[in-house]
């Protein structure tokens, strides 16, 4: 297969090597130090166990109109950044083209070849003014949730640190030809993909986990222990939840995982920083329309009262407008204990 990585961060990055190493044509997009790195030697990829692999066969460029149509577009990029990026992402698209997305949150394409009532209706903190559904047309979309957590060390390094699954599925539930052969190039590559004939409520059970856990660690520079924790922290934890809970019910989803076994899975992963923290840190755009502005919009269109959700909600776009207007990153500095 032609595939194009669109955003070869860490996942991305993880992906577009492995598929590489098992023998696809692979071309990632990306920018900066990160780029030149791959251009002169490759991905390299550090596992757990010590052991290293490097993909060194494997294309980078900063500009998806080299490309050209692909059998696979892996859309790895943050939700935030497709809407800028829509007119050369169409280059890449051809009527067969399989667009894999593997963005947090709730996805764009929410309700497109969904079925339901709202059937079409488009998710305006996601997708303004219509414009990524307009560029991508439905059919050419494969849903994915990102399990593995990795992260880049170096330009051209990324240190995988655990989970190799990425489930997927058509957005309308259907066993697919296509589907079952991405899922084939994903298993051959050393990736889980099993293949669901429900993606959202899958994306439904991670994205309900982000909900709180991203938002309060950015603001509070907690890890996960530390908000399962604190008494204050988990009970707000628990009341967003269960908010979002009753709005997942209303569009049909139920979500296969209690409240508390959710927050105790997140508390055995330990003193993790989650991604919104770690672009706290490092003064980078935060992931608020996809991880907790989705949210709210999906309330109201439910009728839904969430005013946990809409507390934190309007606290982390404070804190965003912080960060872009002035220019800075915010980090937790110990204290001298001297």
């Amino acid at each position: 297969m032609r595939i194009c990585v669109v955003g070869a961060g860490s996942i991305g990055g993880l992906m577009g090597a492995k598929l590489a190493l098992a023998g696809e044509e692979v071309c990632l997009i990306a920018r900066g130090a990160h780029l030149e790195a791959i251009r002169a030697k490759g991905i390299e990829l550090t596992f757990k166990d010590g052991s290293v692999e490097r993909a060194s066969d494997i294309a980078a460029t900063a500009d998806m109109g080299e490309c050209g149509p692909q059998d696979l577009v892996i859309l790895a990029v943050k939700a935030h950044q497709i809407a800028p990026i829509v007119e050369p992402l169409r280059r890449l698209i051809g009527p067969e083209t399989i667009v894999l997305t593997v963005q947090n949150g709730i996805p764009w394409w929410y309700f497109q070849r969904h079925g339901g009532a709202l059937e079409g209706t488009v998710l305006s903190s996601l997708d303004p003014n219509g414009v990524i559904s307009q560029a991508i047309p439905a059919e050419n979309i494969v849903g994915c949730i990102a399990y593995p957590a990795a992260e880049i060390t170096a330009p051209g390094c990324i240190r995988h640190i655990e989970g190799m699954r990425f489930p997927l599925g058509e957005l309308d539930g259907s066993n697919s030809q296509r589907v079952q052969a991405l899922s084939g190039a994903l298993q051959k590559a050393g990736f889980k993909a099993p293949v669901l004939d429900n993606i959202r409520a899958e994306i439904w059970l991670k994205a309900w986990g982000n909900l709180p856990f991203n938002p309060i660690s950015a603001l509070t520079h907690a890890t996960l222990v530390d908000i399962c924790l604190c008494p204050p922290g988990r009970g707000l934890v628990t009341r967003i939840m269960s908010e979002a809970e009753t709005v997942a019910n209303k569009l049909g989803i139920t979500l296969r995982v209690s409240i508390e076994k959710r927050i105790d899975g997140a508390e055995r992963v330990g003193k993790h920083k989650t991604s919104m923290l770690q672009d706290v840190e490092a003064g980078k755009p935060l992931e608020t329309a996809a991880i907790i502005g989705a949210f709210v919009e999906l309330a109201r269109l439910t009728d839904t009262p969430t005013p946990s959700i809409d507390t934190v909600y309007d606290l982390i776009r404070q804190l965003g407008s912080v960060i872009e207007q002035e220019g800075v990153r915010i980090r937790s500095e110990a204290l001298n204990s001297a």
